[in-house]
């Protein structure tokens, strides 16, 4: 892998889009790659190492800033494994938190569906307890037409707090049923 690849080359080496590449760059997670005569970005091996590394991180739900951190410490020749290992673990912890909060989500959730009776009458214990009223009591006048949210225009997060849910949910199974 001594020879460097173009962005497609580089993403199909390393499992993640040329998008993800290109997000992960302007970002700062991964250094800008050199570029050849016509302006195209160019690949080393260092970088598809890089780009696996990230992968592998996000698949288990590590965060970017987790994953920065993480990069940094595998750059680190005088890290210590302690400190590996304490990211590693306030991310589990972070999940375990998680799991935690989706399994009180599921029981709710559980307990309206088995009280909905499922029929072709009005009356729905679901609705009645997500508005906190019966029905006959309270309902709103109108129906949510929802529309498309830019990027400027949506809320920001916290600056990466924003979680992967699919990637979390695959962690949570990694950590449930070892391979």
């Amino acid at each position: 892998m001594s020879q460097r690849m173009n962005i497609g080359e580089a993403a199909a080496a390393a499992g993640v889009s040329q998008k993800m590449i290109r997000h992960y760059e302007r970002i700062g997670l991964l250094p800008e790659p050199t570029r050849d005569a016509s302006g195209y970005r160019r690949y080393s091996g260092y970088e598809v190492s890089v780009l696996r590394f990230i992968g592998r991180s996000r698949h288990l739900g590590f965060s970017i800033p987790q994953i920065a951190e993480l990069i940094g410490l595998w750059s680190d020749t005088e890290r210590s494994s302690r400190e590996v290992k304490a990211v590693a673990e306030r991310h589990l912890a972070s999940l375990d938190e998680k799991r935690r909060e989706i399994e009180q989500m599921m029981d709710g959730l559980q307990e309206l569906l088995q009280a909905c009776p499922g029929d072709d009458t009005p009356h729905c214990v679901i609705l009645e307890s997500l508005s906190q009223s019966r029905l006959d009591e309270f309902h709103p006048q109108h129906r949510p037409q929802l529309r498309k949210v830019t990027a400027d225009e949506a809320p920001s997060n916290g600056g990466g707090a924003h979680i992967d849910l699919m990637a979390w949910m695959r962690a949570v199974n990694v950590h449930r049923h070892p391979s």
